[in-house]
C-alpha cells in the first residue's frame, strides 16, 4: 500500500547549482539570490520567515552563504532566530501566478 503525504511539494527538475551570494534588499523586502551557472531569483521575505517561522517583528542583522557546499543561505535577525534557505526552496518550487 503507498501512501501519499498531501503536505509534500511536487519539486520540478532542476539541477543544483552553488549559490554564489545572496543579499537582502530592504527597500524591496526581498532576497537576491545568484547562483554560478548565472541565473538570479529575487525571493520576498514574507515567503522566508513564513516557512521558518520567523517573529513579524525581527529585522535582518545579516545574510550568510552556507561555506562548504553553497547549498544555500542563512538569514540571521536580531532576536537570535535563524532562518535556513536551501537552494531547493527558490530554484525548484514553480513561483505563482
Amino acid at each position: 500500500m503507498k501512501v501519499l503525504n498531501p503536505l509534500k511539494a511536487p519539486f520540478g527538475k532542476a539541477k543544483a547549482s552553488p549559490v554564489k551570494n545572496a543579499t537582502y534588499r530592504q527597500w524591496e523586502d526581498a532576497f537576491e539570490v545568484d547562483f554560478d551557472d548565472g541565473l538570479s531569483f529575487l525571493e520576498p521575505h514574507a515567503t522566508i520567515r513564513k516557512a521558518n517561522r520567523i517573529a513579524p517583528k525581527a529585522v535582518v542583522q545579516r545574510v550568510e552563504v552556507e561555506e562548504e557546499f553553497r547549498h544555500g543561505f542563512f538569514v540571521h535577525y536580531d532576536n537570535g532566530q535563524v532562518a535556513e534557505v536551501s537552494w531547493a526552496f527558490i530554484r525548484e518550487l514553480p513561483p505563482k501566478k
